[in-house]
């Protein structure tokens, strides 16, 4: 295609140079260049033909698939019109593995559509086996892909469905798992194309049964009459829910399995990096280890990113590794066919736990408060038989790897997804905003109570490579930049695995180099033989099932609020001894009585002032940063930091900043102008400061009568903009603090309300 349509322009926003589409690397910079396919929502018409070029920046690959051709500017936001088929894609957020997420809009074309259209990232695809750039297509729909699947994938597949059911009927879109066209295969995940809202009369499972019943014919006979039963089951209303759905379809794979052999190779690594003084990192097993299973009995593989620099953070880490190691070493032991999905979940929250009150009653003892307590970030791994289980907590990820993708499966628990995931703002806004990457949770922090944990598991029937890693690799989107390159030819060429790791590490401190960097490779190899005999599992008797099982990814919206100072108690290991067993009313009611009166007494109407922190609804919690917590070392007069987010600063001269809209231009900031630090942000080149414009003084610059030659026709800055500027020109400047009374100009931006029933105002 040999036109100015197939152009890829450089994301490095210092460069912004035109590339051809066959290049990986920017030919100016050597950035890399992201291929951001998108699917366009067009309700099953044709957008345009291939090769136009829409908006001055969509390329139209085929029917409603495009490319953005300059991944460096933000997408278009969309706006009312679109809420309410935005908001169950912002709500399955977590689910993002299957679903996939809002891009921005393609704005309206009198030539071409008269409407807004919305556009989605990572839709499902297949790369074709050519040396074009561009020879994609949209993966096969579920019934194509059926026919040359093994049994364990043809389960597997199912039992995808299966845990998306409750969380889709959720919010109004089951009905998009009934739609062959939507339900698409990418390698061994179910993926879906877009989500389609439900009639009036909601599907419900017996028409999930009807769906399947349409697979059988072509099921491996192996499972052919285990599928044919459960058919049946739903269709008739036996089974009553998604949860019970995944208990028997389970079943049915952990027989499965047993014909299966895994080979698991683990390779960790850990690094100080080129601008830190210590290591705060820890992994298991030990850095630079190389654990084989078999024969290793345990397949763990851990990294903590601590938090609290000096104060702590290496000891919070070395501490989780610990703990968590050795509250999972007896489950390690067992073996695979006598262990049940829902107890390795629990286990693993258990000992997620057990640390996090380990470190906190280790802050308590300290008397450390706020910013002084030690906490550590936490994302492991645990392949047991044909699954792949995951705990985390934090921003430290898991990166799940095959020959048709990288997908990260973990959701840092930060700010900006904590937005999308309440319905507030796409991911691609969410990011710009300032405290966007602040935790909201992490190990040590406080009690364990406030505490949530995400769990959830896999099901390996293909060869595959996670990767565990901290924010000093994954910062700045390196892992989608060089998985292709670096991590895929384990896969597809043996790579020596700890090659890979080194690699990794190198890649980390030349292109990031702001932190330490840990890295788990845990590369999952699988031999599977088909079944002589089919499957024995029974429905007969469903009342051995769980009503709700432990089977979806378990990510609540936002932890319920606990003083960070509360005393914390670590998780008993044995059994309390049994009490004697007195009616607890008799003790309770009159010591109330008691109590009441002594209360009274002493405070009198004091008592009706005293503020209640009601467990507020996850729904209902207004969109309000947390304060941050920021992994690494901290410094420890950083609140007297006049370049820290959060400082107000009055300008002492008229200044030039950069608009962060597009497309970016030059606009001034008169003397006296009132500006919020937003954040400082490191690209490929240089660093920059970002800004909010609190107040303009307008005397000033009217009485201004001699503008410089460079700034006399730029435009003035208005407030509310937000903008940017070199950290190298902004620290030259020492714009200093700004005084008491005029600081109080700058009032932090507000979120958007909510009505009622939790929904948003905007």
């Amino acid at each position: 295609m040999e036109n100015d349509a197939a152009t890829l322009y450089c994301t490095n926003e210092l460069c912004q140079a035109p590339n051809p589409l066959t290049h990986k690397f920017c030919l100016r910079c050597s950035t890399p260049l992201p291929k951001r396919f998108l699917w366009a929502v067009t309700d099953g018409e044709i957008l345009a033909n291939a090769g136009e070029l829409l908006a001055d920046r969509y390329l139209v690959i085929s029917k409603a698939l495009v490319l953005d051709t300059k991944p460096g500017l933000l997408p278009q936001t969309p706006n009312g019109e679109h809420a309410q088929a935005v908001k169950p894609y912002l709500r399955l957020f977590p689910y993002r593995l299957h679903v996939p997420q809002v891009y921005g809009i393609l704005p309206r074309s009198g030539d071409t559509y008269d409407k807004e259209i919305l556009l989605l990232e990572k839709p499902p695809l297949s790369v074709l086996d050519s040396t074009e750039p561009l020879e994609v297509q949209i993966a096969y729909e579920l019934t194509t892909a059926w026919h040359n699947a093994t049994s364990i994938r043809q389960l597997n597949l199912l039992w995808q469905i299966a845990n998306l059911w409750q969380p889709l009927a959720s919010e109004g879109v089951a009905s998009s798992l009934l739609n062959p066209e939507l339900v698409r295969v990418e390698g061994s995940l179910v993926r879906l194309l877009e989500l389609r809202q439900d009639n009036q009369t909601s599907p419900g499972l017996p028409q999930l049964g009807e769906f399947w019943q349409e697979l059988q014919p072509q099921a491996k006979g192996a499972i052919a009459e285990f599928l044919s039963e459960i058919c049946r089951s739903l269709i008739a209303g036996v089974i009553h829910s998604g949860e019970q759905l995944v208990a028997i379809i389970d079943r049915g794979l952990t027989q499965l399995g047993q014909t299966q052999t895994p080979l698991i190779k683990i390779v960790t690594k850990t690094d100080t990096g080129p601008c830190r003084q210590r290591n705060e990192d820890a992994c298991y097993p030990p850095a630079g280890s190389i654990v084989s299973k078999p024969p290793s009995q345990t397949g763990l593989a851990i990294v903590c990113d601590g938090i609290g620099g000096h104060e702590g953070g290496n000891v919070a880490s070395l501490l989780a590794i610990e703990t968590i190691q050795q509250q999972l070493h007896e489950l390690t032991k067992l073996p695979s066919e006598h262990i049940d999905s829902s107890i390795v979940l629990a286990s693993l929250e258990g000992a997620t736990a057990a640390a996090n009150d380990i470190i906190s009653e280790r802050n308590d003892d300290e008397h450390r408060q706020g910013r002084q307590r030690m906490g550590t970030t936490l994302v492991m791994a645990l392949p047991i038989a044909h699954q792949m289980y995951i705990g985390h907590v934090g921003d430290s990820r898991a990166y799940w790897i095959t020959r048709s993708g990288c997908y990260q499966v973990t959701l840092d628990d930060d700010v900006a997804s904590r937005e999308v995931r309440l319905g507030y703002a796409t991911y691609r806004d969410a990011v710009q905003q300032g405290a966007s990457g602040s935790l909201v949770q992490a190990l040590g922090m406080s009690a364990s109570n406030s505490l949530h944990p995400t769990s959830q598991r896999f099901i390996l029937d293909e060869d595959s490579v996670f990767l565990l890693c901290s924010d000093g690799l994954s910062d700045f989107d390196r892992v989608d930049q060089y998985w292709e390159t670096e991590i895929l030819p384990i896969l597809t060429e043996n790579y020596d695995i700890a090659k890979v790791t080194d690699k990794l590490v190198e890649i980390a401190n030349i292109q990031n180099g702001h932190d330490n960097v840990t890295i788990a490779l845990v590369h999952c190899q699988v031999k599977y033989s088909e079944p002589k005999s089919t499957l024995h599992t029974s429905l007969a008797n469903l009342s051995t099932l769980p009503i709700a099982s432990n089977t979806a990814i378990k990510t609540p919206l936002v932890a319920s609020p606990v003083g960070r100072n509360q005393k914390t108690q670590v998780m008993p290991t044995t059994k309390p001894a049994k009490s004697l067993k007195v009616p607890l009313q008799v003790i309770v009611v009159p010591l109330l009585f008691v109590v009441i009166g002594l209360l009274a007494y002493l405070w009198g109407p004091k008592l009706l002032s005293i503020n209640s922190s009601p467990r507020i609804s996850p729904d209902r919690i207004p969109s309000m940063p947390l304060p941050p917590i920021t992994s690494g070392s901290q410094d420890s007069s950083a609140k007297d930091n006049v370049n820290a987010p959060g400082v107000i600063l009055q300008t002492n001269s008229e200044i030039e900043f950069t608009t962060t809209n597009s497309p970016p231009k030059g606009a001034i900031a008169p003397k006296g102008s009132v500006l919020l630090i937003l954040k400082q942000q490191q690209t490929e080149k240089n660093a920059s400061m970002y800004l909010r414009v609190c107040s303009i003084n307008r005397q000033a610059s009217s009485s201004n009568s001699q503008p410089t030659s460079a700034t006399a026709k730029k435009p003035l800055l208005k407030t509310g903009d937000e903008v940017k500027i070199s950290f190298s020109k902004f620290k030259s400047l020492n714009i200093p603090k700004a005084q008491p009374e005029v600081a109080r100009l700058c009032q932090p931006s507000k979120d958007a309300s909510t009505d009622p029933d939790g929904e948003s105002n905007n």
